[in-house]
């Protein structure tokens, strides 16, 4: 007997529409989710409706659209508020900056305008489930989806397991997942997970080298794409992820781990100095 294929779960909410709320809206929505995101209203949500849009023709013009990008675009809605979401969602994905009061306050408010069954998810690459979870009233609900950006053209979904989390909701978080085309990979909670603790040891080992003269970011990165098969090197990477996420995660992950992953002062003043990488236009290289 074949197995069951998957299914995207029915209905959606995503709250935040920066470049990776809008990519995770436009992966649900392409899979057949009817999908709300929330956004601050005004510019603001129009930039977000905006991003998905550009992505789903930037899908269609590269064929990789089973159906027109504005069939797709119509399961699209955006709300000015975390109160607006659909009651009936299946799954809520958080996807606000890496601060964790923000995303606690964010979550609380999401638990109280959904049902009882809905599954809430965060998108943080660094922070603890597990002390996220401790906001809910439901923390049987909540788990960790980290998703990687682009997100459509990314094959993976970091499962970010916390101690309440139930078997069931970790089930349904695998299905979704798959039925998105992606791979999972199923971690317990724990500071940096397994992917933004390896990339970070990386990238800023990467910097310091940087800092300390030995090589040009070109070099090093060549280094880790044709030495070692990377589909990028690490310095290009921390400009397209943004250097101010990578400072966030540093920070936390000095406070959780330890002095291995303390900043370099290279990285502290390039923030410091607006050159956050592709999105500023300079980081450690420059973008058109």
């Amino acid at each position: 007997m074949s197995p069951t294929p998957q299914s995207a779960p029915a209905v959606v909410g995503v709250i935040g529409g920066g470049r990776m709320g809008a990519g995770i809206a436009q992966s649900f929505a392409v899979a057949g989710s009817s999908v709300t995101v929330v956004e601050s209203g005004g510019a603001a949500s129009a930039a977000a409706y905006d991003r998905v849009a550009t992505g789903l023709k930037r899908a269609a013009e590269r064929g990789l659209l089973s159906e027109p990008a504005e069939r797709i675009l119509t399961r699209v809605t955006m709300a000015d508020s975390v109160e607006e979401l659909p009651a009936d969602a299946d799954l809520v994905v958080e996807a606000v900056p890496e601060d964790a009061g923000l995303k606690a306050r964010v979550l609380t408010a999401a638990e109280r305008a959904v049902g009882a069954t809905t599954v809430l998810a965060t998108n943080t690459s660094s922070l603890s489930v597990t002390e996220l979870a401790a906001a809910l009233t439901r923390p049987g609900r909540f788990l960790g989806m980290h998703f990687f950006n682009p997100v459509p053209a990314s094959a993976l979904v970091e499962i970010v397991v916390a101690p309440s989390t139930e078997a069931a909701v970790v089930s349904a978080a695998l299905d979704w997942t798959h039925a998105l085309g992606k791979k999972d990979l199923t971690v317990k909670d724990s500071p940096g997970f397994a992917s933004s603790r390896l990339g970070l040891a990386l990238g800023l080992e990467a910097i310091r080298m940087v800092e300390e003269g030995v090589a040009e970011p070109a070099a090093i990165d060549d280094a880790m794409s044709l030495g070692y098969k990377h589909p990028m090197g690490p310095l290009r990477l921390t400009d397209l992820v943004g250097l101010d996420v990578r400072l966030a995660i540093a920070e936390y992950l000095h406070s959780t781990l330890g002095e291995r992953f303390a900043p370099p002062r290279l990285l502290r003043d390039k923030v410091a100095r607006g050159e956050l990488g592709r999105k500023t236009g300079q980081g450690f290289y420059t973008w058109e």
